[in-house]
């Protein structure tokens, strides 16, 4: 787990955007993104059930938003003011491994389920 893994995991609750900090081995350099975390644990579609960091990565152009790290990959993260609406994304998983409500505000589901 990372350092501050307690806030990764209020920043999912309270819906806080995050800033994350990262080295890109595509890249060759360090990139700098603000994020929305969804969640932490085994990585959909990994075979080696090893816990990772989920996030919406909202600057993405190559069609998936979606950002899986294993905890050594990434260099910080912090949690930032700015608050995110989970309607934003396009396709919620049907289960999480962190249990939130992220129910609508007119107290409308949006069929998100935690894992519990």
């Amino acid at each position: 787990m990372i350092p501050n893994h307690k806030q990764f995991i209020e920043a999912i609750n309270q819906k806080k955007k995050v800033s994350l900090r990262f080295y890109s081995k595509a890249d060759g350099e360090v990139i700098d993104l603000v994020c929305a975390p969804l969640d932490y644990g085994p990585g959909a579609g990994i075979p080696d059930g090893v816990n990772r960091y989920s996030l919406w990565d909202y600057t993405s152009n190559n069609g998936s938003h979606t950002l899986s790290f294993l905890p050594e990959q990434i260099l910080d993260l912090s949690v930032l003011g700015g608050v995110f609406d989970p309607a934003e994304f396009s396709v919620p998983p049907l289960a999480w491994s962190i249990p939130r409500d992220w129910s609508s505000p007119c107290g409308e589901g949006m069929g998100i389920r935690s894992a519990a």
